[in-house]
């Protein structure tokens, strides 16, 4: 199955993308990145080396997966968002970060109508984090309400984005304040009285490879969500399982039997008008 990841031109968060991507690609999904130029992206570099005192940055293991993925064919030759016919592709996923660089990314127009079109053709849509902004802000034309309106979904939380914020500003000012709302008061307005935000236990360990445990995911249909980091190997896993149970079904699709055109259909007994049943 083929997977849309789109990204801004820096500052991502290395694991809500190379975390995905190494369990996907690993499941013999195919991963397409794409920027709004067509330009290599760039994660975050505080996360490499630990946002303070060489704390709160991404852990080994998905870090190890970032380094990969900077040699990866699909990443070094991204696509532009711009362009793409996201018809041809069988997955969105949509990461989250929270450094300036992000903004490109949340608040793009045109990446916008590319969400909402691909968000119509009813495939599975996964996003973590602040990614999940950019289907707050995709509106559907026909209704004129985010495509997130009634639904079900997470992201990060008002107490996640205030922890952080409160353990850094003295030292990196508004670094963990991408905009001056908190995503989950943006997020739920998206989501409106028919919908239901769910913020998930409160803790500060993250789910690793062996262990879903600390970790959240809300799935609604076709739709996950995930809150931070410490949720992306759930995440990846279940959207994984998405995928593949689409592609099962297409398949059984393809292979049902389908009743012969008329013209070849040839008359039995018991179909005959006035055969004996």
């Amino acid at each position: 199955m083929k997977v849309l990841v789109p990204l801004p031109d820096r500052d991502f968060d290395i694991t809500e993308v190379a975390v995905p991507w190494r369990l996907l690609t690993d499941a013999g999904h195919e991963v397409t990145f794409a920027t709004r130029s067509g330009m290599v992206a760039a994660g975050d570099p505080r996360l490499i080396d630990g946002v303070i005192f060489g704390q709160l940055g991404a852990d080994p293991e998905p870090i190890s997966f970032y380094r990969q993925l900077l040699d990866a064919p699909a990443f070094r030759s991204p696509a532009s968002w711009v362009d793409l016919d996201v018809a041809g592709f069988d997955g969105l996923l949509l990461p989250g970060g929270h450094a300036p660089g992000m903004r490109q990314y949340l608040g793009d127009a045109a990446l916008q109508h590319q969400v909402v079109r691909f968000w119509t053709l009813e495939r599975p849509v996964a996003a973590i984090c602040h990614g999940v902004l950019v289907l707050a802000r995709s509106i559907d034309p026909v209704t004129g309400r985010s495509v997130l309106a009634g639904r079900r979904t997470t992201c990060l939380t008002r107490w996640q984005e205030r922890l952080a914020y409160s353990l850094t500003w003295w030292k990196l000012g508004r670094y963990y304040r991408t905009y001056d709302a908190y995503v989950q008061d943006e997020v739920q307005a998206a989501v409106g009285p028919e919908g239901s935000f769910e913020r998930g236990p409160i803790g500060s360990r993250r789910g690793t490879a062996t262990d879903d445990g600390p970790a959240f995911v809300v799935e609604d249909g076709r739709y996950l969500s995930a809150r931070w980091p410490g949720d992306a190997y759930l995440l990846a896993r279940r959207f994984g399982a998405l995928l593949s149970d689409e592609d099962g079904r297409a398949r059984s699709d393809r292979q049902a039997p389908q009743d012969p055109p008329a013209a070849d259909r040839r008359d039995t007994p018991q179909q005959r008008p006035g055969a004996p049943g």
